[in-house]
């Protein structure tokens, strides 16, 4: 398919040829909660952890006798039921992770792509070559093409002007080709890829 590229200037910059398989797909929503909850997943920290009644510090002499009290039958003062006691099948430190194929992942990340292609939300930029890594310029250039969150796809290598002057700016996110993921595309109201970008995701996707 064909798609039109600009500037930063807003400008139009001819059109580049997008690969229909990777950009034309019809977005399966399954597909991509599958990959998404994958990345979040492993994500997680999972160093969450309580004391279990084994951890917890108490004398391990009989609190009372057995029979006589009135009372229920206790002989440790860890037991979960009495404060300090141990937590019973509290959580413990674990990994959050699961796998999920590279060839299924690719695919998520096809229908992502396609997924913006389809709503409306993806531009094809010529460059983010920018000659003063001004903040500030940077923010202004972006209010007026009307980006909000939005993530910006380099190729191999990121400009380092550009990102220099687009890290202060909440909602500008700019990653390499290589860093694409499906959680962040999805993530942003804006999807832009430059045409050095692109080439990088066909090489990869393909």
């Amino acid at each position: 398919m064909k798609a039109d590229s600009i500037n930063l200037d807003g400008k139009a910059a001819g059109s580049i040829d997008l690969d229909d398989a990777i950009f034309g797909l019809e977005a399966r929503a399954d597909i991509l909660h599958r990959v998404v909850r994958w990345q979040r997943n492993n994500a997680q920290a999972g160093t969450h952890s309580t004391l279990g009644r084994s951890d917890v510090k108490y004398s391990t002499k009989k609190i009372y006798r057995q029979k006589g009290t009135g009372g229920a039958r206790h002989g440790a003062r860890s037991a979960p039921i009495f404060r300090g006691g141990g937590v019973y099948k509290g959580p413990t430190t674990r990994s959050h992770g699961h796998e999920l194929t590279k060839k299924f992942r690719k695919l998520g990340l096809r229908h992502a792509l396609s997924a913006k292609v389809a709503a409306g939300e993806l531009v094809i930029i010529d460059n983010i070559d920018i000659k003063d890594a001004k903040t500030s310029a940077l923010a202004k250039t972006v209010g007026a093409l009307g980006w909000k969150r939005a993530l910006i796809i380099d190729g191999t290598e990121v400009n380092a002007d550009f990102l220099q002057a687009a890290r202060n700016i909440e909602t500008i996110n700019v990653l390499p080709s290589q860093g694409a993921n499906v959680y962040d595309i999805l993530k942003s109201d804006t999807l832009v890829l430059t045409k050095a970008g692109v080439e990088a995701l066909e090489a990869r996707l393909s």
